[in-house]
């Protein structure tokens, strides 16, 4: 009887232990992928709650016509706008091929005295392409146009 008892606490023992380790694993993991996660806001989630200067986030919409402005050297200046709220974007860098006013871009960067300052633009890579969080935000504003007309 004494055998039965000491399999049943050893048992017991390598499911707390299996416990432990997936926890430590999971921890881990969400530490290594801590500063490559950036979450997305629509410029009207951005100018309603502004984020820390410290946080980098994605911000996507349209870029506004009239507002793309060349600096000297690669600095680019833009708003990217949803219809309801516009957000100026300073980028220092070359731009996508597809970047053009009207169209669809998302930017990860930080959010510094009012300006986003991006670190990458994306822009969509089709005439039909848009990507999904950008859809949702113009959806939510009641901006969206799908590509057809439709």
């Amino acid at each position: 009887m004494a055998v039965g008892g000491l399999k049943k606490k050893r048992r017991i023992q390598l499911i707390i232990a299996a416990f432990v380790f997936l926890a430590l694993a999971t921890g881990l993991i969400g530490y290594a992928l801590r500063d490559g996660i950036s979450y997305f806001r629509s410029p009207t989630q951005v100018s309603e709650t502004p984020p820390g200067p410290a946080e980098t986030f994605r911000i996507g919409g349209l870029v506004e016509v009239g507002s793309l402005k060349r600096g000297e050297g690669k600095t680019i200046r833009f708003s990217v706008t949803d219809g309801n709220a516009s957000i100026p974007v300073t980028y220092t860098g070359i731009l996508p091929d597809l970047f053009k006013e009207g169209k669809g871009v998302v930017a990860t960067g930080k959010l510094v005295g009012g300006t986003f300052e991006a670190s990458e633009i994306l822009a969509k890579h089709d005439e039909n392409y848009m990507p999904k969080e950008v859809i949702d935000a113009l959806k939510e504003q009641g901006n969206y146009v799908p590509p057809n007309g439709s």
